[in-house]
């Protein structure tokens, strides 16, 4: 398993710094804005569409395009806009 994500990472590189990269500015952006609720959760809605946007990109550029994937980026999505808005609106 762990030679399958080397392998993955080696060959999309780009796509996963992109990924990695917004996803290091949205937790520096929620440690800036700390306190600030309403800013934290646009924040949160604009990590949890860029996760649904990078992931249907990542998937018809390379040819993997199905409903499947899309509905699972969104269910993971929702998913991470729930746990994190639990965690950041307590």
């Amino acid at each position: 398993m762990i030679t399958h994500v080397k392998k993955e990472f080696k060959k999309y590189s780009f796509d996963y710094l992109l990924l990695l990269t917004f996803g290091l500015f949205f937790i520096l952006a929620l440690n800036i804005f700390r306190g600030e609720r309403l800013l934290e959760f646009i924040f949160l809605l604009i990590f949890v569409s860029f996760y649904i946007i990078w992931g249907v990109y990542h998937h018809i550029i390379h040819d993997q395009f199905h409903f499947k994937i899309v509905l699972e980026y969104v269910m993971i999505g929702f998913i991470i806009l729930f746990l994190l808005k639990i965690i950041i609106f307590p």
